[in-house]
């Protein structure tokens, strides 16, 4: 198979721009916005959605009351 002509990566693989979502700094303080999966333990964060966080590595749901 031909490569892609001009193909050219820009930046690095498997980065995230949106990691600073998850953090909040304050001052010397570092705190963590999203919730944490109770299975997969830290570094696993759960999905926000309306009614419900949700981990997307186990699956686990925990309903919002």
């Amino acid at each position: 198979m031909a490569g892609k002509k001009g193909s050219s990566q820009t930046g690095k693989k498997g980065s995230s721009p949106s990691v600073s979502k998850y953090f909040k700094i304050e001052g010397d303080k570092l705190t963590r916005l999203q919730k944490i999966c109770s299975r997969c333990g830290k570094g696993n964060y759960m999905s926000n959605h309306k009614d419900r966080h949700t981990c997307g590595k186990c699956g686990l749901t925990e309903f919002i009351q």
